[in-house]
């Protein structure tokens, strides 16, 4: 089992998560702030950190920074629902914390039933990932009013003219930051839409999505309803739900449904490419899938490659947690597999070639 530094201002969360943490083997040390937090990391060295983000004295986004300057450790960060947290936690990610939670029922909670698992999940797979440094400048999104650069095509298609293919990225631990170093490397005029199936919280999707459109050329949105799909776009499934691929008006559309129960993770990276394949051709498919732990995905994107679409598995070398990418590649449905700074170009190089 492992060493776990629970670094929160509230007393209550401490104890809770204490509870859950040590009842399943782990050996726990608690912090009140992130001053405390920094120091104990020190002293103690454990294997992950679980870290608030507000908190008085020092707030959990300066701790991290100093954390990953003194001494690179796995952290889970603890959010609030609301929409400043969900900010403040891409923030951290960006600044290197591995994964989040999210606390139940507001702020402070009398009990971690809803997280105890995905907890402890998050905890062991912490343990075991592999790190990736803090971009420097963080990236920060840019202001609704901005202008995003675009390349304009020579001969634009109709804003109803339907997608030559699709690109269907399955990602879950580490996916954000993952996300950033390849979708913001496709051209405007990337021939394909690009659909999302991040696993994450509902309250977090829509932030993201927004964080996402700021960074990329292509318009990035949230599946929060049925819409067509229209080149130059990404989808990002939304969390509590499942993103389909369907047909509206003689249209290629997306649509949030309810969380299928025969699958464990959800938006579901395996109910987006099965249903995408019953409406598109598998030689206008492409499926990447990227640092996750679990296996969704695996079986879809390894039927796809067997019908004739292509597929890309990220590395061991840059994935977060070679997880999902390792089953597709147990599974032999990987048709590349690449470290993820590369990936964005191939992308472009086939959707090029049949687009």
């Amino acid at each position: 089992m492992s060493r776990v530094l629970v670094v929160d201002d509230s007393a209550l969360m401490r104890r809770l998560l204490t509870g859950v943490l040590s009842e399943a083997g782990h050996e726990v040390q608690t912090a009140p702030n992130g001053a405390e937090g920094l120091q104990r990391l020190l002293d103690w060295q454990p294997d992950v950190v679980t870290l608030d983000i507000n908190m008085p004295e020092m707030d959990g986004l300066t701790s991290l920074s100093l954390m990953m300057q003194a001494r690179p450790t796995p952290v889970v960060m603890v959010s609030s629902l609301t929409e400043k947290g969900a900010q403040a936690t891409f923030e951290a990610l960006a600044l290197g914390a591995l994964d989040f939670i999210t606390k139940p029922g507001g702020t402070i909670s009398l009990s971690l039933e809803d997280i105890r698992v995905q907890l402890l999940d998050k905890v062991r797979t912490a343990a075991r990932s592999r790190l990736r440094p803090a971009r420097t400048p963080s990236p920060s999104p840019r202001p609704a009013t901005a202008v995003r650069p675009r390349a304009a095509p020579a001969l634009p298609a109709p804003a109803a003219a339907a997608p030559d293919g699709l690109v269907i990225v399955g990602v879950s631990t580490g996916g954000p930051r993952t996300l950033e170093d390849i979708l913001p490397t496709l051209p405007a005029d990337f021939p394909w839409p690009v659909l999302v199936a991040q696993h994450m919280p509902e309250n977090f999707t829509g932030t993201f999505a927004r964080r996402m459109d700021s960074l990329c050329r292509l318009q990035v949105r949230e599946c929060g309803a049925t819409m067509p799909i229209e080149r130059g776009h990404v989808y990002i499934g939304r969390g509590g739900a499942d993103m389909v691929v369907c047909e509206r008006l003689g249209r290629l559309a997306v649509q949030p449904r309810p969380e299928s129960p025969a699958h464990p993770w959800h938006p579901s990276v395996d109910v987006l490419v099965d249903s995408a394949m019953k409406l598109v051709p598998a030689e206008r498919l492409v499926g990447v899938q990227l640092t996750g732990m679990g296996d969704d995905g695996a079986r879809a994107m390894t039927r796809l490659k067997q019908q004739g679409g292509r597929t890309v598995a990220e590395s061991e070398e840059t994935a977060v947690v070679f997880g999902m990418p390792a089953e597709l590649i147990a599974q032999g449905g990987a048709s590349l597999v690449l470290p993820a700074p590369e990936i964005g170009r191939q992308l472009l190089l086939w959707a090029r070639a049949r687009g």
